[in-house]
């Protein structure tokens, strides 16, 4: 399966890495393989301790496409509404295509990855 290292972290959280993979499974061909053939995109679950921290370090995306394309999910997604899951998962995978940036004539990043997400048939649920 050439999405099993993207899921593999969610292993803990089954339902969740069934909606991971539902969403990756749905990309457009070509998001898929600019994900696969590039080594700085990943998605990991959020390991945020209170008091703590997290323990892990991502590099901020450069101006060149440089950086970390590193997706951060949170476990309670996989008790979220799947619509509601499905639409987060999309929006943040939105943002490592657009490295974080504008889609078309929409600068606005967030607007940008909902716009986008909604193109790959994930809207935001009302």
């Amino acid at each position: 399966m050439p999405f099993s290292d993207y899921i593999a972290p969610f292993a803990e959280f089954p339902v969740l890495q069934q909606r991971v993979l539902d969403v990756l499974s749905q990309l457009p061909e070509d998001v898929q393989t600019d994900f696969l053939g590039d080594e700085r995109f990943r998605v990991e679950i959020d390991n945020y301790v209170p008091g703590v921290g997290w323990s892990f370090l991502m590099p901020a995306p450069g101006s060149d496409g440089s950086g970390s394309r590193c997706v951060i999910l949170r476990s309670k997604l996989a008790e979220a509404a799947e619509a509601f899951a499905h639409y987060v998962i999309a929006h943040e995978f939105a943002h490592a295509f657009l490295r974080n940036g504008g889609w078309g004539e929409i600068t606005d990043i967030e607007m940008a990855a909902d716009a986008l997400a909604a193109s790959w048939g994930f809207e935001r649920p009302a």
